[in-house]
């Protein structure tokens, strides 16, 4: 990956557990892995447990159907490692429900809510859930979820350079799927829930905007909603939230070389991800509350 500390910073109990993990299937420990257990306290703990409820909650739509919309989510942003890993889990979560490779065998609801999760992605000012009038709205709720976790791991993804290596589709799809998207407790020791709180989001929010961390909570907040920012982060964090296919090893090279150690640029980059995610998140339930009040 594109940060050192990413591969090789993480704690002792993790690093144990990550070659544990790999000598017994052989296969080295996806990217996707590595990130979530680097500094589970900043991120990790409040995202995955918004995601194993999204993915394999109680739900409206069956875990092909959360997993499909995972894979279009990837599609907008130009995301291979996101792209290939949620087409595989929909074929392994549906055995034959649905099939990634035609968007026709999915029944009418999940088409409609594909739409206007693209919508919302793509434009969050215009969310406008006419065209899925029909459904409940705690479908609608559900689905924005799943679209609110996805729109933070493919920035992340494609900002931190994720690669699929030999074996690790095969291995790491399945041993998602069978547990859940959870992550034995021990790993996110450093992860307490602040006091009072029981929203995930609400969670999520706080803990990557607001807690004490290496950059002032005032840069990620400004990274987050898109404010002016000082050099050399404004460029960068602008592509984080509105093109992150576009960044390069170079553009985190001249970062590093502007003088941000790399538990900063790991920060802002969290932050700008997951700012650009929530801002679609927020338009698309204030369209659904002005819906079902008008």
């Amino acid at each position: 990956m594109r940060l050192s500390i990413l591969d090789h910073g993480h704690s002792r109990r993790t690093k144990l557990f990550l070659t544990l993990t790999s000598t017994m299937s052989r296969v080295d420990s996806p990217d996707i892995v590595k990130l979530l257990l680097y500094r589970p306290g900043f991120l990790t703990r409040p995202l995955l447990e918004l995601t194993a409820d999204a993915m394999r909650g109680p739900s409206y739509w069956t875990a092909a159907e959360r997993e499909y919309l995972a894979m279009c989510t990837a599609q907008l942003h130009r995301c291979p490692f996101c792209i290939d890993t949620h087409a595989e889990l929909t074929r392994i979560a549906g055995h034959g429900e649905i099939d990634p490779d035609r968007p026709a065998s999915a029944r009418p609801p999940l088409s409609a809510v594909r739409e206007f999760l693209d919508t919302i992605s793509r434009t969050p000012d215009r969310a406008d859930p006419a065209g899925v009038a029909d459904l409940p709205e705690q479908a609608l709720v559900e689905a924005l979820r799943v679209n609110l976790v996805w729109n933070i791991v493919n920035r992340l993804a494609n900002a931190f350079g994720f690669t699929l290596r030999e074996g690790q589709l095969h291995s790491g799809t399945r041993a998602l799927h069978r547990f859940g998207y959870r992550f034995p407790g021990f790993l996110l020791a450093d992860g307490a829930r602040p006091d009072g709180s029981d929203d995930a989001v609400a969670d999520l929010r706080h803990s990557v905007l607001r807690r004490p961390a290496t950059t002032a909570p005032a840069l990620r907040l400004a990274a987050a909603i898109g404010d002016p920012l000082p050099e050399p982060w404004q460029a960068y964090a602008a592509a984080v939230r509105d093109a992150s296919y576009t960044i390069t090893d170079s553009d985190i090279d001249k970062l590093l070389a502007a003088g941000p150690t790399e538990d900063q640029v790991f920060e802002v980059t969290v932050a700008a991800a997951v700012g650009a995610a929530l801002d679609s998140f927020d338009a698309g339930v204030a369209a659904l509350r002005r819906t079902s009040t008008s």
